[in-house]
């Protein structure tokens, strides 16, 4: 019966399969659809897992001394240096890239579009949203590491330099220090803080000089809206690693994973103890969680979001946070986690697009407005560049921030919402068949193995009970697999059985 049902079921996927496409039906929203990983995995050609770039696990070996913890604070990273290193799981990322759309900016999801928002990224990492773009000059690295780390790292190529060599050198400060060098080591640890987080590259181990001219005032470093800067550079990282041609990806990864387990219900890890909703920044409540999570590769976490239901997702999650651990500055601010506006990291402008996303503040969702399409150019951030000049519509879109923040006043219907979303969204990212096919395979090869077990196991020394044991298990395990070469509803591994079988007297003889 088991076996006629799995057949029955694989069989109605298949009409359905070839019944419904893709999509998008209407492509005025998704124009990009061609050059998305989820068009290359359509056509069977799976990426897999995503190397994620970021270095948070060597954090904890810079010695701060009270100092320089004032510093760090004064520049606005108090809560950011509290970061626990987290392990990060690359499949659950990958597969929540492989519905990350740029032209959005937004997960397409089944229950509608979700993103990052400036709430999520202020809440769980304690980063301000407010004040001043994270952009400044261009300056000849050596001599802004000469000027503000007094010295200059001999491979200093590309405008780079290394997180290894920064820690090599600042990562103990005397306690007794002049001020001079406490400056210097806490920069340098600033800057390897930004470059292992929230400004993590994929060439894995270096930073780009052009950050630390912003810590040349402390205090004026801490009017700058990092958390703005943090977004921008994520958006940028998630929609680089959504086209088919990429298989890297970088930006505060550790941020993606924990707004995942905030929103999503898919892949939670589990807790050596009670989470705490009583910390900040909200990122530290998954500081306790263990590494026992039952492993899912990118094909499992593809079929949880895939069957996603509105239940599974979690539109509020700091509701039930306390309020009163938030700092009074970055709540006033929080407001602007509705703005519909430009967010900047140096040469790189990404929108934030808050009115695709209203439940995730409460609101009805009604239908967007369209997105303005806008080019995404790689400039080359060199010395001597004016990149104020070259970003001044972005830098008017940010200076008009608190004027267009997203309302309620709609009229929303979900339900026109929800028609409308399914012609302009990507329904599916893997065909159906060819992911239970994959299942299938993985369960032929489980039992492969048991059986392989069961051959090997010696029954010298067993009494007869436990040797009836043993013999029922081999018969149980190649009756198993007998019968399912036999009823493989793909007719390619039809044709390879029964290849397989004209090769051989016997299945059983293989294994």
């Amino acid at each position: 019966m088991a076996q006629q049902y799995m057949h029955v079921n694989f069989s109605f996927l298949s009409k359905m399969e070839l019944n419904e496409q893709p999509g998008p039906i209407d492509n005025y929203i998704l124009y990009d659809q061609e050059n998305h990983v989820s068009s290359a995995i359509w056509d069977g050609h799976e990426r897999g897992v995503l190397r994620c770039h970021e270095h948070t696990s060597l954090l904890d070996q810079w010695k701060l001394t009270p100092k320089q913890i004032k510093l760090v604070e004064k520049a606005g990273f108090g809560y950011l240096r509290l970061l626990p290193a987290m392990s990060l799981d690359n499949a659950l990322i990958a597969a929540l890239v492989e519905r990350w759309r740029r032209e959005t900016n937004t997960f397409h999801l089944t229950v509608g579009e979700l993103t990052i928002t400036l709430e999520d990224v202020s809440l769980l990492l304690g980063l301000a949203i407010d004040g001043e773009p994270v952009i400044g000059p261009i300056s000849a690295p050596s001599s802004v590491c000469e000027k503000l780390l007094g010295r200059v790292p001999e491979d200093l190529n590309g405008g780079m330099v290394k997180l290894t060599w920064l820690k090599e050198f600042f990562s103990e400060c005397p306690e007794d220090a002049p001020l001079e060098e406490t400056e210097c080591c806490t920069r340098a640890y600033l800057l390897y803080l930004v470059g292992s987080t929230i400004f993590s590259t994929t060439t894995g181990n270096k930073v780009p000089v052009m950050y630390l001219s912003l810590f040349e005032d402390f205090d004026r470093a801490g009017k700058f809206a990092w958390g703005a800067g943090a977004l921008a550079f994520l958006y940028r990282a998630l929609g680089n690693a959504s086209l088919k041609s990429q298989s890297t990806i970088s930006g505060c990864l550790t941020l993606v994973q924990c707004w995942s387990y905030s929103r999503l219900n898919v892949g939670l890890p589990k807790f050596n103890q009670e989470p705490d909703n009583n910390c900040f920044p909200f990122v530290l409540k998954w500081k306790g969680k263990s590494g026992s999570r039952t492993k899912c590769n990118v094909l499992s976490y593809r079929k949880a979001l895939d069957s996603l239901n509105p239940c599974d997702v979690q539109w509020l999650p700091y509701k039930d946070m306390d309020c009163t651990t938030i700092p009074e500055d970055i709540k006033a601010s929080l407001i602007l986690r509705a703005s519909r506006t430009m967010l900047l990291c140096f040469d790189k402008a990404e929108r934030h697009l808050p009115d695709r996303c209203l439940r995730q503040f409460g609101m009805h969702q009604n239908i967007p407005n369209d997105v303005e399409r806008w080019e995404r150019k790689s400039r080359i951030v060199d010395h001597g560049v004016d990149l104020m000049g070259k970003m001044d519509l972005a830098l008017k879109e940010w200076s008009e921030r608190w004027v267009h923040i997203v309302d309620d006043s709609d009229i929303a219907d979900e339900g026109e919402y929800m028609k409308w979303y399914q012609k302009i969204t990507r329904k599916y990212i893997g065909r159906v068949t060819s992911s239970l096919e994959s299942e299938y395979q993985r369960a032929v090869t489980a039992m492969r193995e048991i059986a392989n077990i069961a051959d090997i196991v010696s029954a010298e020394g067993l009494n007869s009970y436990n040797r009836d044991l043993l013999d029922e298990v081999k018969n149980i395990v190649h009756k198993c697999l007998t019968e399912q070469f036999e009823e493989i509803p793909n007719e390619k591994v039809k044709k390879k059985s029964n290849r397989k079988r004209r090769q051989k007297d016997h299945l059983s003889m293989e294994y």
